[in-house]
This record gives structure tokens, C-alpha cells and sequence, in this order.
């Protein structure tokens, strides 16, 4: 090769050196600037391909896409002083990139420590200026839109971000007042419990006292009726043996002694001593049945 060809193709190599130098290209997923000596010469470069001096600039780029900051659980104090672990995450992006650059110098991990800080002095706030019950479930809603709108200012103001959203993942009460907390449950429930079992026995008793009342009187008026009913019943069979008596006197002593002899001779080893012409043996020693 030629020393003449040899100069081209350096010259060749230099031009296209310096030409894949002197370009950069911005994606429609960043932000950039474009520095000259480490100073901000050229703000919020929009997405494409565009030129710069080699050695002279430089380009710092950023992601422009909605970025998230999960923030660590933190203790904060209600306005009644009850202590409450939040954890909670941000969304956000950059907005302002000259500010952006010059708060965090471009680095994410500096922007998330520095938007962590705003978001805990954001929840303490508001969260110091609100009763438990209205951070848990009554004004949420509202303290997170709150929260959001303030440190939306100030992170656009100081840091050049925008806080598109702040949301509370989980709200629980510290370790060492959960246990109290539990045991004060515990214990309240233990003495409804026996509340309950004292209003159901008191009840029970009061149940079985009353089907025992009831009992004695349901028992009291059947044997009121059926002692009725039998005196009823004796008085009719007394009547019924009297009419049949004095249709047949004769007839109703023969089987009174029928019933007598019977009663007497039913066992064989029976023995009875009585004088034959006794009136016991008046229809045996009669046949005709005449005394």
C-alpha cells in the first residue's frame, strides 16, 4: 500500500471517528442536554438525531418514563399521638431537565434519596395534622391528593420532577403496640364472650323454669280430669251395677258366689276350713239356688 493510500484511509478513519463523535441520538423514552465543558449550553433536547462538537460536548441523558419511588416503611404520629408504620411509593418523571441535572447531576439513585426525604416530611405533615381514623379510611383519599398537589411543587420547584401520584401501600400499628393492641382485643372479647354465655344461661333458665311451670300444670290438669273422668266413671258403673242388681237380685248374689268360689278354690293347695252350712255354700248344698 502507497503512503497516499495509506493517508486516505486514516483520513477516512479520523472523519468517521469524528463523525460517530460529532452525532447522538435521543430516544422517545429520554431526556437530554447537551453540555460544553460540563455547563448546560442546550435544555430539553428533543428525541432524534442531532450533532454535537467532539471533546467540546457532551450529552447526559435521562429516562423520561413514569419512574417509581417504593419508599421503606417509616414510623409517623397521628394528631392524637398514636404511632402508625406507613409504607408507602411515589410515581414520578422528569419535567424540568436543566433542574433535574443540577439537583441529582443526573443520577436516579440521588433523585429517589432526595425524593424519599420529600415524600416522609410530606407524610409526617399530613399525617400529624389528621386523627388515625381519618388516615386509615376517612380523608385517605384526600390526604393523598394533598400530599400529591404540595410535593408535587416542591420536588417541581427544587428537583425539576413531577409527582404524578403518591399512594399508601399499608398502614399497621408498630410491633410493641400491635401486641398491646391485641391483647386489649383479646381481652374484649373474652368479656363479651361471657357476656353472651351469661345472657344465654340467664335465658336458658328461664326457658327450662317455664316448660317446668308449664309441665306441673298441663300434668296438675290431666290428673284433675282424669280423676274426674274416673269418678265419672266409677259413679256410672255403680249406678249400672245397682240398676242390674235390683233387676235380679237373685241372679247377682249367685254370681258374687261364683266369683267367691273362684277366688277361693284357684290354687289346689288352697285350704279352707268352714262349716258346711255356712251361707259360703248355700248354692253348692242348694241346687236350686234358695237359701
Amino acid at each position: 500500500m502507497s503512503a497516499k493510500s495509506l493517508i486516505s484511509l486514516i483520513g477516512l478513519m479520523l472523519l468517521a471517528f469524528l463523525a460517530l463523535n460529532s452525532l447522538f441520538i435521543v430516544k422517545e423514552t429520554e431526556r437530554a442536554v447537551l453540555l460544553e465543558f460540563g455547563k448546560v449550553v442546550r435544555l430539553d433536547i428533543q428525541p432524534g438525531l442531532h450533532w454535537k462538537i467532539p471533546f467540546v460536548n457532551s450529552v447526559r441523558k435521562f429516562d423520561a418514563r413514569i419512574l417509581t419511588v417504593d419508599a421503606r416503611p417509616e414510623r409517623y404520629l397521628t394528631l392524637e399521638k398514636k404511632a402508625l408504620m406507613v409504607d408507602s411509593f411515589a410515581k414520578w418523571r422528569v419535567k424540568d431537565v436543566k433542574t433535574y441535572y443540577t439537583a441529582t447531576n443526573g443520577e436516579e439513585v440521588r433523585a429517589y434519596a432526595l425524593l424519599s426525604q420529600r415524600i416522609n416530611t410530606g407524610l409526617r405533615n399530613e399525617f400529624g395534622s389528621r386523627t388515625m381514623h381519618e388516615v386509615v379510611s376517612g380523608e385517605r383519599d384526600q390526604l393523598m391528593q394533598d400530599l400529591t398537589n404540595n410535593l408535587n411543587k416542591v420536588a417541581n420547584d427544587e428537583l425539576g420532577i413531577e409527582v404524578v401520584d403518591v399512594r399508601v401501600k399499608r398502614i399497621d400499628l408498630p410491633t410493641e403496640v400491635s401486641h398491646s393492641v391485641y391483647e386489649r382485643m383479646n381481652t374484649e372479647r373474652e368479656r363479651e364472650a361471657r357476656e353472651h354465655r351469661s345472657q344465654g344461661k340467664e335465658l336458658a333458665e328461664g326457658i327450662k323454669a317455664s316448660a317446668d311451670r308449664e309441665q306441673i300444670i298441663i300434668q296438675s290438669d290431666a290428673y284433675r280430669d282424669a280423676e274426674r273422668i274416673r269418678g265419672e266413671g266409677d259413679a256410672a258403673a255403680a249406678a249400672t251395677y245397682a240398676n242390674a242388681y235390683n233387676k235380679s237380685p237373685e241372679f247377682y248374689a249367685f254370681l258374687r258366689s261364683l266369683k267367691a268360689y273362684e277366688d277361693s278354690f284357684k290354687d289346689k293347695s288352697d285350704v279352707l276350713v268352714i262349716d258346711p252350712k255356712s251361707e259360703f255354700f248355700q248354692y253348692m248344698n242348694n241346687s236350686k239356688g234358695k237359701k
